[in-house]
């Protein structure tokens, strides 16, 4: 068979493995892996030579990859987390929203475009992508921090926003493009948010009990299989009969759908089984995205798409910097908070795709959008380094660093009272791994007399840690800047307690490094190959896992 009598399998294998390869490529540069998905896309375009994929079908998929994107979005939905940080990243967040449509509306009118493309223009170029943003405050060592907090505060209302845009956007296609609103076009939005209201409404009465029940049922069955089917049948199918039904977008369906399971005691379990298939799916919505530009609006229109590159990464930013020093928060935090939005990504793509199959947006409009964001995404891992060279300088300057003079709340561990961050440094032991060893170790560390640091990659059990009163990091042990957060350097001993080989190797080196006058104990069951343990000054090995912990135990006992 050809690839013309097999389109899916075609496009499906082609997209998959250029984004794999573009992806990878992107990752070793250092930049997010977002960028070479859209490469990809750009790639198996048509306006590349060579393999031209299905676009058709490419978007179908791509369709699904936003359900499952948004249902993701909803699942991890927080008001909790939006509650600690509301009034900065409410008022933060429309603050930017608006000034990026006042710039869309501008650029629009210099362009000579409607008004309402304007309007959708800036509302794309004002929502920061949350993908990028959560990898870059990971990697920057922030998601916990004060300004991870404001951050992630502000995506959910930049979020949210974008929900009811999406259900607002047919109804401005429906203006007629005229130079003023009609009545039109206010009774189809009022109709449009109607719908959605009672959709909310509806699949909040009849799904907030009835789905989490049926998943309880399924989870009974112990298949696996089963639950992780019953997780895409609930994202896929309250998004397709939100769509049916109440004619509301199929990216509002899942994200509320996400919403409705968020609070159920499975939640962690049904984002287990749907990140998986979130992420695939994802890959091919942004490679479908990729598809649709053409990269000649580079050189043939430079100057529009460096008016778009500046709107995302100075105008806006600058609206972000304002509202966070405006609410008197440090300088360092404004600059990081600026940083990290500064560019945009998934809800934007959906937004300009949407408004695009509309006529809203032209083509052309949409690749000058789509080159922005490229450049953005790309040059958002700079724009941090940038930030802490600012500070760096403005901290020099004595008459800045007295206007900017506010207390700096912003490390890992900022919760900690002085007089805390004083016994820590006196007798601290860094626990590596919080699984089932670890556990042992953390609930019996007060009989060692020991304070205790625990470091985690999983962020939610991090939350739950912190949540039982323990001084717990988010991060890779491996890496300095975590070990430092961790005050490695003080530390009497370091548990690691991961069952990784190859991460226990690099974690050791890591530690010995900027803390060689700690004691390291490691579990005595790894399987290093060429890698001498000998060689790596262990301290302490261990058999057997309860007898692993109950000696580990033991032997901080014994150090002071």
């Amino acid at each position: 068979m050809t690839e013309h009598e097999m389109p899916l399998i075609t496009t499906l294998s082609f997209g998959l493995v250029m984004a794999f390869m573009f992806g990878l490529v992107a990752v070793r540069l250092r930049l997010p892996p977002i960028v070479g998905y859209l490469l990809a896309g750009v790639f198996l375009g048509p306006y590349t030579p060579g393999f031209v994929a299905d676009a058709e079908i490419a978007k179908q998929l791509s369709e699904v990859g936003i359900v499952l994107l948004m249902f993701g979005v909803g699942l991890h939905f927080s008001l909790k987390d939006l509650w600690e940080v509301k009034k900065i990243a409410i008022t933060g967040a429309f603050a930017q929203i608006v000034v990026s449509v006042v710039i869309g509306l501008g650029l629009a009118h210099l362009w000579g475009w409607k008004p309402e493309a304007g309007f959708v223009f800036g509302l794309a170029c004002s929502v920061a992508s949350t993908v990028v943003m959560m990898r870059a405050l990971e990697d920057n060592h922030l998601l916990h921090s004060t300004i991870g907090k404001i951050a992630v505060g502000w995506l959910i209302v930049q979020d949210l926003v974008m929900v009811l845009a999406l259900v607002l956007v047919p109804s401005l296609a429906r203006s007629g493009g005229d130079e003023t609103i009609h009545l039109e076009m206010i009774l189809g939005g009022a109709v449009a948010m109607a719908k959605m209201a009672l959709f909310v409404l509806v699949t909040l009465l009849l799904g907030y009990r009835a789905l989490p029940g049926i998943l309880h049922q399924v989870v009974a069955t112990r298949s696996r299989e089963l639950f992780t089917l019953a997780v895409l049948a609930v994202a896929v199918g309250v998004a397709f009969a939100a769509g049916m039904i109440f004619g509301v977008s199929l990216a509002l369906g899942a994200f509320i759908a996400g919403m409705m399971l968020k609070e159920s005691s499975l939640s962690k379990d049904i984002a287990e089984r749907a990140l998986p298939l979130q992420d695939a799916f994802a890959v091919l919505f942004f490679v479908a995205v990729g598809m649709l530009f053409n990269p000649t609006v580079i050189w043939e229109d430079p100057v529009s798409v460096i008016l778009c590159v500046l709107t995302i990464m100075v105008g806006k930013s600058i609206a972000s910097f304002v509202v966070v020093t405006a609410f008197r928060y440090p300088l360092r935090t404004g600059l990081l908070v600026t940083a990290g939005l500064g560019q945009i990504g998934e809800f934007s793509f959906v937004i300009a795709t949407l408004a695009l199959s509309f006529g809203i947006l032209s083509s052309h409009a949409h690749d000058i959008l789509l080159a922005g964001a490229l450049i953005s995404i790309s040059l958002n891992p700079l724009t941090f380094v940038g930030s802490r060279l600012i500070h760096e300088c403005v901290g020099a300057t004595p008459r800045f660093a007295q206007f900017f003079s506010l207390p700096e709340d912003d490390d890992e561990l900022a919760h900690l009272q002085p007089e805390e961050k004083k016994e820590l440094a006196r007798s601290l032991v860094v626990l590596i791994g919080a699984g089932q060893i670890g556990g042992y170790i953390y609930s019996h560390i007060d009989e060692t007399r020991h304070e205790l640091v625990i470091i985690e990659t999983n962020r939610e059990k991090v939350e739950i840690l912190r949540e039982r009163g323990y001084h717990a990091i988010a991060g890779d042990a491996g890496s300095f800047e975590t070990l430092t957060d961790a005050m490695i350097d003080r530390a009497v001993a370091v548990v690691i307690a991961i069952p990784e080989a190859f991460e226990v190797g690099r974690i050791i080196e890591a530690i010995r490094e900027i803390g060689p006058q700690a004691k390291i104990v490691i579990q005595d069951r790894y399987n290093f190959g060429a890698v001498d343990v000998e060689e790596m000054q262990v301290d302490l090995k261990v058999t057997g896992a309860e007898e692993i912990a109950k000696r580990m135990l033991s032997y901080l006992s014994t150090l002071r």
